[in-house]
């Protein structure tokens, strides 16, 4: 069951398990807060005795034993406020930790067709904003709450001390704002819903705008972004300003009917003590309570509207945690103990989630064998699946049908952590860290201490492979911070330290989605020439733009509308296969287009 379909108190008891290790100290809290509240009710009673006697004979020793009694009151309350904020910051601030820490591994471990799904806005959204609101909430809104509830029912309680009347007239003008609560219930969770998913939305512009603002720039669109980004932020003011509205509401209320309250009674007392059935002390004792119940009163609204705002924020939150991970572990686990690197595509099937059932799979029925130490070129027409294809073998998506093995091992028996160490891939579009080149370089090798001897080596010989010899000119040489997704680097300069860290993990079979793109044709020869070395005792599987790429494999799969139509060498192919040729010629016509572009 979603947390959107359950009741308030249920949606927020999920947090529970994130409290519940700093459970004692919340609770010593609530305690010390309630304790404070008690000692504020207190003060009322002090009076009463003080009014009644000292004042009344007009004793000053008397009175000045009564001011002390009560200061030494308001200094315990004080004390007891000090001591509810040293309870409760700390583990509040756990909590958040906990929440950020546990989401952000839920958003790493849910599949890539989750994230296909959901806007990087959207997610920052919950992780910052929302996650720090029930951090607040926690801290003070949820105690808050509870001690001044409760403060409400024991105060309401002692009213009724001094003469029933006055608690009838004081408790049924109370009474309208459970009502009025329930409607601003209803109205102001649907506005908190809309505001905080606006929000999202606002954070996705932002982070799409920033991320091209290149583009932008390029095209002169920057105006566009604006009205754009303006029309969000509008909507977003206008739901702000209908949730203000709500609340006010709900705070006129809450200051009209205590006022009221406070008229009635003190007409009622005024009758009550002409007739000799309430003193003047015990009058005056019962303002002093309605007073100090004012607060608590008046509180209710924004306590009751910062409820609300967690419960949603919690709702939001829990949608990621809810999400199903379809790529885990299996229950019993298979190893390869000396992984060869023979890779098979057997009957493999592959369509995306949302695909229409009338349409195709974009794999479908792929049949093909990498033998250890082979080099594999994928070669088709645009959008016959050469990517899609290349997700496979690391599990960013499963297969629909079918299965692929690695020497003999379905993919599925193998826990993600080994078969990553198995299987390594480079993509086209190069992404890098805001970390070192070293760390960008040696990601997928967490059984090396970078800064070892070993270390270094293999970071030294992947960079060579990748022809990335420039990484020695920047400012702090391999230790040098390249930045956001290393857009100070050229296009060129990202993807070759893609590929040396593919090539730094050291797999038994590397997936290459045409790494070589973005490079210019001397370069390209350099690293073709050393990648040759590699590939001698790597299973490769690389999917081809050009012909120079396809020259590095030993054979070649042409892949057309999602079927593995013919495999053979290149040679062959050409005289065999006319699709082959028409495809090799659209790759030729390509490749020169790009060594033009790269001559202009």
């Amino acid at each position: 069951m979603s947390s959107s379909t359950l009741s308030t108190p249920r949606a927020l008891a999920r947090l529970v398990p994130f409290a519940r290790p700093v459970m004692r100290r919340m609770l010593a809290g609530a305690v010390s807060a309630l304790a404070a509240a008690l000692v504020a009710l207190g003060i009322p009673l002090v009076l009463e005795a003080v009014v009644a006697g000292p004042i009344a004979t007009g004793d000053p020793g008397a009175i000045a034993g009564g001011a002390v009694a009560i200061l030494a009151l308001g200094l315990a309350e004080a004390g007891l406020v000090w001591l509810r904020r040293w309870f409760i910051l700390a583990p509040s601030t756990r909590i958040e930790y906990e929440l950020r820490t546990r989401f952000t591994q839920r958003l790493e471990r849910l599949p890539v067709s989750f994230h296909d799904r959901w806007q990087s806005g959207q997610l920052l959204s919950r992780m910052m904003q929302d996650i720090g609101l029930i951090r607040r909430w926690l801290a003070f809104g949820l105690v808050m709450l509870v001690v001044n509830a409760l403060t409400i029912l024991v105060g309401t309680v002692v009213l009724f001390r001094w003469h029933w009347a006055l608690g009838v007239v004081f408790l049924l003008c109370s009474a309208p704002l459970w009502y009025v609560g329930f409607r601003f219930e209803k109205q102001y969770g649907v506005l908190t819903r809309q505001s905080q998913d606006q929000a999202g939305d606002l954070a996705t512009a932002v982070e799409e705008s920033v991320h091209g603002i290149r583009v932008l720039k390029a095209f002169g669109r920057g105006g566009h972004a604006l009205q754009k980004f303006t029309r969000q932020a509008e909507t977003l003011r206008q739901t702000e300003l209908r949730k203000a509205g709500a609340v006010g509401a709900i705070w006129f209320w809450l200051t009209l009917l205590p006022e009221i309250a406070f008229a009635l009674c003190l007409v009622t007392g005024i009758v009550l003590a002409q007739q000799s059935l309430i003193t003047v002390s015990e009058l005056f004792a019962f303002f002093a309570m309605a007073t100090v119940l004012r607060w608590p009163m008046e509180s209710i609204g924004f306590l009751f509207s910062f409820l609300l705002d967690a419960r949603t924020a919690t709702d939001r939150v829990f949608e990621v945690f809810d999400e199903e991970n379809t790529i885990v572990d299996p229950a019993e686990p298979a190893t390869i103990a000396e992984p060869h690197g023979r890779l098979v595509f057997e009957g493999v099937h592959f369509r995306y989630q949302d695909a229409p059932e009338t349409q195709r799979d974009l794999l479908n029925g792929i049949d093909l064998t990498l033998e250890p130490g082979e080099t594999m070129a994928l070669v088709g027409l645009t959008g016959s699946g050469k990517t899609t294809l290349t997700t496979l073998p690391t599990r960013l998506y499963d297969v629909t049908g079918g299965r692929v093995t690695l020497d003999g091992v379905d993919l599925r028996d193998l826990t993600l952590r080994e078969l990553r160490t198995h299987i390594s891939t480079a993509f086209e579009e190069a992404t890098l860290f805001s970390a070192s080149v070293r760390d960008n370089v040696l990601l997928g090798r967490d059984d090396l201490d970078p800064a070892s001897p070993e270390g270094e080596r293999v970071l030294q010989e992947a960079l060579q492979v990748a022809q990335a010899a420039f990484v020695h000119d920047l400012p702090d040489g391999v230790e040098t911070v390249i930045g956001e997704e290393g857009m100070s680097l050229s296009g060129g300069q990202r993807q070759r330290l893609a590929l040396a860290r593919a090539v730094a993990a050291r797999p038994a079979a590397l997936v290459l989605d045409d790494p070589l793109s973005a490079l210019d044709v001397d370069t390209e020869a350099l690293v073709e020439e050393a990648l040759r070395q590699v590939l001698a005792h790597t299973t490769a599987l690389i999917v081809a733009h050009r012909p120079s790429t396809v020259a590095l494999a030993d054979r070649v799969a042409l892949l057309e509308e999602g079927r593995i139509t013919a495999v053979g060498r290149h040679s062959d192919l050409l005289r065999e296969s006319e699709h082959y040729r028409y495809v090799i010629s659209s790759l030729n016509d390509d490749d020169a287009d790009t060594r033009t572009e790269a001559v202009r």
